[in-house]
């Protein structure tokens, strides 16, 4: 029973998350994050190689959001993209080609909106500059970067894409994974 409730949940945010709504997109990182993240390192063993493609697969999963089949468990799916991303990983660095993305793909990238304050913007919010400031020095170099390029330095989606020369659905999954751990950090200071 208690599964059928987690389940119907779950659905009631991917639909919500088909019409852009941001808290549902932050509702399934946080619930999937960890499944996702540890089948990967599980089968890499490197924590970097885990996380980016961790990353990429909900950037994917968020951009064909829409061809989710209701009849499938939602972990299940995400692991199948996790799965074939590895297999993309592994036959590009067996061949040593290393491909962009096309302006068209970039183009045909899911806009995630992006309005709707978090729980963990309300919490990024209300520190002060100097204890955010020695919060995000706690945070991996990666994480660092996209939050200063976001908040500080006021860079659009596209615009920070280009300047860390990844796709746009990686950099909006970046800042969500940013924010959460940033506001998980600040957490665990102020108890």
């Amino acid at each position: 029973m208690k599964q059928e409730i987690i389940n119907k949940e779950t659905l009631q945010h991917i639909e919500l998350a088909k019409k852009g709504n941001q808290a549902s997109f932050n509702y399934l990182l946080d619930a999937f994050w960890s499944n996702v993240y540890a089948y990967q390192f599980k089968k890499i063993g490197n924590e970097i190689d885990a996380e980016d493609i961790t990353i990429q697969t909900f950037a994917k999963a968020f951009n064909k959001i829409d061809s989710f089949n209701p009849e499938y468990q939602f972990s299940t799916w995400l692991i199948a993209i996790s799965k074939n991303l590895h297999y993309d990983l592994l036959r590009k660095r067996k061949s040593s080609i290393i491909t962009k993305s096309t302006s068209n793909e970039t183009n045909e990238v899911y806009d995630i909106v992006d309005d709707t304050p978090t729980p963990e913007d309300k919490i990024i919010r209300e520190q002060n500059l100097a204890k955010l400031l020695k919060n995000i020095k706690k945070l991996q170099p990666k994480y660092q970067e996209v939050i200063n390029l976001r908040f500080f330095q006021e860079l659009s989606y596209k615009e920070i894409a280009t300047q860390i020369n990844e796709p746009m659905n990686n950099v909006k999954v970046k800042l969500l994974r940013a924010k959460k751990l940033l506001a998980d950090i600040i957490r665990n200071n102020n108890s």
